[in-house]
């Protein structure tokens, strides 16, 4: 199996800093099923090309396979063929490249953040769905998508085509987030996955498909495929991919998650059940609506998914957001002011800035509310204090809408490990008793009322699966 990644960015040897591999070597290393060998086969200051090479040992690879496989007694004979890249392959990356997948590179730290010029070629990839498939999956995350079928035969072109392609994909974006994508999408093209799949195996999904996956307009097949259609597990990674990106969440109806759908059109939108994150954005907007809160700012903004809903509503006269994070605030702009018009007189948008609650901001100040919709269980707890004092003490709206996720609800959730938590970024999930517990103490020291909301069913033994506390003050 072989994956080149080449770039043509100023002084392209910094590839090398990005990937954790020097150009100059040829490193090698050991996987359960074969070897992946790193190498560049062109280094030069203006292009610059990283292969990994993946030699398969197939008595590896059926000492690693159990009894439950599709394909094991098959794999006990079959022994000697050449193989395209798959979920091997990803594994391979995840073991080579993980620092790489990861974003962090000490020595070009600026370099990790930047989109780059990259060229990926995958010259056998397994794609049910043919070259359209590929293009569907790569084109909307920036891709120039190139998908050439590989024939059966080139002696026999009567024979037609195989079910592989030769894949090269051509854009500017940070290499982490192109590993990221190639780690899910390549299984996912395959429609088939090596190893059996755990529970964990949401969590990686979560983790590689951060940023990106949530907004993807195919997440859910994407998803599907990944997880191998498990009913629990998907359901379970479109929920979390809601919360976590602010993304609607998708209903499944049972066929769909048995079987791939064998057309490409959107779900029927009258079937599909309001997510959770729509329960949570509609309770959010109810809140500020009932304490006739016109003037608004979202603290931890987000992708602008809140300001995007408020902006629509006559109700509300002014809103504001905020948010540490860049990439959130160019998506929050851009789903905001997707026509890139300059601002007009009578916006209900006031500003859209970077900013973060641990430090008293004179921004945040002058909104009858504010809003921190699944904020607080990203911040470290020796941390929380700080921003108590800057959104209570410093900024002191009339009211302030925080909402939070319930702990004990996380037990309802397939694949979640048992004391895990929903999202890999979160420092603390609370239950209902602690945040009750919280939300007291931090109202009587600032001078509030707080009420409590429950948001999504509420479940009659754990709750529901978000908790809400309306401040007043």
């Amino acid at each position: 199996m072989l994956l080149t990644i080449t770039t043509t960015l100023d002084q392209a040897t910094d590839l090398g800093f990005l990937l954790h591999k020097h150009p100059d070597r040829v490193q090698r290393f050991e996987q359960s099923f074969g070897t992946a060998h790193v190498f560049y086969p062109d280094a030069g200051e203006r292009r610059c090309t990283a292969a990994l090479l993946l030699d398969v040992d197939p008595v590896k690879l059926v000492r690693t396979r159990g009894r439950g496989t599709p394909d094991f007694s098959l794999g006990q004979y079959v022994n000697d063929r050449p193989y395209a890249a798959s979920s091997l392959l990803a594994s391979a990356m995840a073991n080579v490249f993980r620092t790489a997948m990861r974003g962090r590179c000490d020595p070009r730290p600026e370099l990790a953040e930047s989109s780059i010029p990259l060229e990926i070629v995958l010259p056998a990839l397994p794609c049910r769905g043919g070259p359209g498939q590929a293009e569907r999956f790569f084109a909307p995350l920036g891709w120039d998508v190139s998908a050439v079928p590989v024939p059966l035969d080139p002696e026999f072109a009567d024979w037609g085509d195989s079910r592989y392609v030769t894949l090269t994909l051509t854009g500017t974006l940070r290499l982490a987030d192109a590993l990221n994508q190639l780690y899910v999408l390549l299984p996912v093209l395959d429609d088939a996955k090596h190893y059996w799949l755990a529970p964990d195996e949401v969590d990686k999904l979560i983790r590689a498909g951060e940023g990106w996956l949530a907004a993807h307009p195919d997440r859910g097949a994407i998803t599907r495929r990944y997880l191998a259609n498990r009913r629990g597990l998907v359901r379970t990674a479109l929920g979390r991919l809601a919360d976590a990106e602010d993304a609607p969440e998708e209903e499944l109806d049972p066929v769909q998650v048995e079987e791939e759908p064998a057309s490409t059109e959107d779900e029927p939108q009258e079937e599909k059940a309001v997510s959770l994150a729509e329960h949570r954005l509609r309770s959010v907007v109810q809140a500020l609506r009932d304490e006739n809160a016109r003037r608004v700012i979202d603290l931890g903004c987000g992708s602008g998914k809140l300001l995007s809903l408020l902006a629509k509503d006559d109700f509300f006269s002014e809103i504001s957001g905020t948010d540490v994070s860049h990439r959130a605030l160019s998506h929050a702009w851009r789903r905001l002011r997707w026509d890139d018009r300059p601002r007009r007189e009578g916006d209900r948008v006031r500003d859209v800035f970077q900013g973060a609650l641990t430090y008293a901001d004179e921004r945040f100040r002058g909104y009858e509310a504010a809003v921190l919709m699944e904020v607080i269980e990203h911040v470290d707890p020796p941390r929380l204090g700080a921003v108590e004092r800057v959104v209570f003490g410093h900024a002191a709206p009339r009211v302030v809408v925080v909402t939070t996720p319930n702990a004990e609800h996380n037990v309802r959730y397939d694949g979640l490990a048992p004391g895990a938590m929903r999202h890999s970024d979160h420092r603390f999930e609370w239950t209902r008793a602690e945040f009750r517990a919280w939300a007291d103490r931090v109202a009587a020291a600032h001078g509030y009322r707080v009420r409590h909301v429950p948001v999504g069913d509420d479940d009659p033994e754990v709750g529901a699966p978000t908790q809400m506390g309306v401040f007043t003050r």
